[in-house]
């Protein structure tokens, strides 16, 4: 049964996909990188990682869909017709293809217990988490404490990327205003 959710949620995914790259409604675009980003979410919660889906779900479709939109009001919602080939953009996505998955040959195998990661790092957050930290949840241990300064760093990356984008969006419309007008 999980296998059946897997492949309709890639399905869904893959659709999606093509969707977006065939629309010239820019608004339409938008709206679907939201609905990518849902399902992407749900592909995390079937692989068990909620903590994961729960931050695609806020930062993917929430923030990130309300910034689209917003720039939507100030750009219009119609793509401008195309002036040049699409050869060099395939181009540069099946080299960047080609490259990870040629870096993933010398990857462990998927769920190998002799990987690197599961004779160093995890045996001691499991081992040690519950007596350092005092969080039963390993997740919450790790992200929390562990890599509390990576988290913060993360959020502030965010937090000032949002108000870069606000700050550009704001210095836009100013611009666009009719010097005679008194800004009513």
């Amino acid at each position: 049964m999980t296998h059946l959710i897997d492949i309709v949620l890639l399905t869904f995914l893959v659709a999606t996909a093509i969707a977006i790259v065939r629309l010239n409604s820019l608004f339409a675009v938008v709206m679907l990188f939201g609905i990518y980003s849902l399902i992407t979410a749900g592909v995390f919660i079937a692989l068990d990682a909620v903590d994961v889906a729960f931050t695609e779900a806020a930062v993917g479709a929430g923030i990130s869909t309300v910034l689209m939109l917003g720039t939507l009001a100030l750009v219009g919602h119609r793509q401008a017709p195309q002036q040049h080939s699409r050869a060099l953009p395939l181009t540069v996505v099946v080299i960047t293809g080609v490259v990870l998955l040629w870096g993933t040959a010398d990857m462990p195998r998927f769920g190998d217990p002799e990987a690197p990661v599961h004779q160093h790092v995890a045996p001691r957050y499991i081992q040690d988490s519950p007596a350092e930290v005092g969080v039963p949840n390993m997740v919450t241990s790790v992200l929390a404490s562990y890599r509390g300064f990576d988290t913060l760093g993360e959020t502030a990356v965010v937090f000032t990327a949002g108000v870069a984008v606000l700050v550009l969006l704001g210095r836009r419309r100013r611009q666009h205003r009719d010097p005679g007008s008194s800004g009513d």
